[in-house]
């Protein structure tokens, strides 16, 4: 049966899972958003006949898995009921070579004998076009290539090709290494070339954790995090996906399942925070790029929730039915509706984070009056539909609504608007920002307000609480201390918390009722008790929290509060920027630490 206890690997152009037993169950290629050749994970059959890469270890007994220490390099250990033992070397290579950073569309495996006679069996089989069928296969004398519609994938090996064609159990007697990549000739042996892959690789994270800003407690959680949100980025235009997944649904047996391989706008505000605490400047900077580009190829300023991962508007969303979905829990998406959706939020969400390049002196490019004006652009969209109905943050499918936190975030761009225009020298600009700000904030605790029940409401005149009125002060909109701001998060712990963990909303939407809870919701009241100076009891949250991921480290979109599994695409970059927020905020000082 299919899980999300997964490894990821990847090197910012490709990405795999691989099961606790070193099977790769998903990997779109060649890019991100790719067509999943091994897309196991989404056929729910108990014996999945093409969409994995398998190393088989006869009479299995027992795996054991663990990250090289600060690098996505994955090492799984197989023990047989015999005594013998196999370790797989999972990794993707990235490194910097010729000035430039060496990313190939490659996977490469290192499977060596540790102890016994072990008996494997080599078991490629990827598929094509989401499962629906098979590459063609030709082979040579050190290589099988797989011929697919989009793609074609060269396997270079020094282990025995009529095994790996014929699945033919052996005795592994000395280790192999396995390069799945580009239709390209080696220029040396798959070994040397692989060990050095691996060298590189292994040097580039270790550096690159080097240079990350992280608190001295959680330290091991921060890093898994950012390596994984790093692993998250399409390097080539800067984006940040998602999720590495589709159609994993938010709970059992629902159809609640999309297509998460795209760009949320509204989630570039948390990214750029958590990198940019971290002190991943560049990673920043490229993804303030390609929201920058987004937002300057817009008719009007007139942004979508969502884009493409190489800034594609359109997203059309289909389903096929050659995957049966996670654990035959269908229906398997391609593509995302939302991007059709009317989400106020975007307009805010895209000024906050680019409000960076205004202040950052790290950065190569500074924001000047170009990037102001187009920033204005979208800030008139905000000041024009802050009080108008949208699908929300979450994306209601079925309703509109005037929903308080986009309107919050209409007031969090024109506010800081008003900030830059300051910054820029420009006067006349500022104030007139600032008098935007003030006019929708006016409406919001006027119409978002409800005095009666004591919170923030989900939307202009309802009577319903939902968890990103959490969001209140970590944007600037009240101080901790105010009583509306506490009687908020008191609704929260009345209404949303359970057994430690937030939810969404509490109310039917087009689905029925949310069953499980969502982890960045659980993530911000964390950090709003720590605002509150409630710090006991958020430290002891987060701990609960971190004791929710997988064992590697990861986490999904939702958790069952009552099994603890989780659910949801995986692995969710909200979830893990959440981490990585809450850890920096409550962390004690490195001054405090010795």
């Amino acid at each position: 049966m299919s899980t999300l206890d997964l490894g990821v690997i990847g090197n910012c152009q490709i990405s795999a899972l691989i099961d606790g037993r070193g099977r790769v169950v998903w990997s779109c290629l060649p890019r991100l958003d790719g067509d999943p050749v091994f897309c196991s994970l989404l056929d729910g059959n108990t014996e999945p006949q093409k969409g994995f890469f398998d190393v088989e270890l006869e009479d299995f007994s027992h795996a054991e898995q663990s990250y090289l220490t600060n690098t996505p390099i994955l090492e799984t250990i197989l023990h047989d009921t015999h005594g013998g033992a196999v370790k797989i070397v999972d990794f993707a290579p990235r490194f910097e070579q010729f000035d430039r950073i060496f990313r190939p569309t490659a996977i490469a495996r290192y499977v060596e004998p540790l102890s016994g006679n072990p008996r494997v069996r080599i078991r490629l089989r990827p598929a094509a076009d989401y499962g629906a069928g098979v590459p063609d296969r030709t082979f040579g004398s050190n290589h099988i290539r797989y011929v697919g519609p989009e793609i074609t994938l060269r396997l270079t090996t020094d282990a025995s090709i009529s095994h790996v064609l014929d699945e033919y159990a052996f005795v592994l007697d000395r280790p192999l290494t396995f390069l799945l990549g580009p239709d390209e000739s080696l220029r040396d042996s798959v070994v040397r070339t692989v060990r050095q892959f691996f060298e590189k690789t292994r040097d580039y994270w270790q550096r690159w954790v080097r240079t990350l800003s992280i608190p001295f407690e959680w330290q091991d959680a921060v890093i898994r995090a950012a390596i994984t949100l790093k692993l998250c980025t399409f390097e080539d235009t800067g984006a940040l996906v998602a999720a590495m997944t589709t159609s994993i649904p938010e709970a059992a047996n629902t159809v609640r399942n999309w297509d998460y391989r795209y760009c949320w706008l509204r989630d570039s505000f948390f990214m750029v925070h958590a990198l940019n605490r971290l002190g991943a400047t560049i990673t920043m900077e490229a993804y303030l790029r390609y929201i920058l580009d987004v937002a300057a190829a817009t008719e009007g300023g007139r942004l979508q929730p969502v884009y493409g991962i190489r800034g594609e508007a359109r997203l059309t969303e289909r389903m096929v039915d050659s995957l049966s979905g996670y654990r035959n829990m269908g229906p398997v998406r391609v593509g995302n509706q939302a991007y059709e959706q009317v989400q106020h939020d975007v307009y805010g969400s895209v000024i906050l984070s680019a409000t960076q390049i205004f202040f950052d002196r790290r950065l190569s490019t500074t924001g000047g009056s170009e990037q102001f004006q187009l920033l204005e652009l979208l800030g008139g969209r905000a000041l024009e539909l802050h009080d108008q109905e949208d699908a929300g943050i979450w994306e209601y499918r079925g309703r509109a609504r005037v929903h308080t936190y986009s309107s919050l975030m209409c007031w969090a761009g024109c506010d800081r608007l008003g900030r830059i225009a300051r910054q820029l020298g420009q006067g006349q600009r500022s104030r007139h920002w600032f008098d935007g700000a003030k006019k929708i904030r006016a409406r919001i605790l006027k119409d978002g307000w409800n005095a009666e029940l004591g919170y923030f409401v989900d939307s202009f005149g309802g009577r319903h609480i939902d968890a990103s009125m959490l969001l209140v002060n970590d944007l600037g909109f009240l101080p901790a201390d105010d009583p509306r701001f506490v009687g908020t998060v008191e609704a929260v712990e009345r209404e949303l918390l359970q057994d430690g963990h937030v939810f969404r909303y509490r109310t039917l939407d087009d689905f029925g009722e949310p069953e499980n809870a969502f982890n960045i919701c659980t993530l911000w009241y964390i950090n709003a008790l720590a605002a509150l100076g409630r710090v006991d009891e958020a430290r002891e949250l987060f701990e609960n929290m971190l004791t929710s991921r997988s064992a590697l480290g990861l986490l999904s979109e939702d958790l069952n509060t009552e099994t603890g599994e989780q659910w949801g695409n995986f692995p969710q970059t909200y979830s893990m920027a959440g981490i990585i927020n809450v850890a920096l905020r409550l962390s004690q000082p490195w001054e405090r630490a010795f």
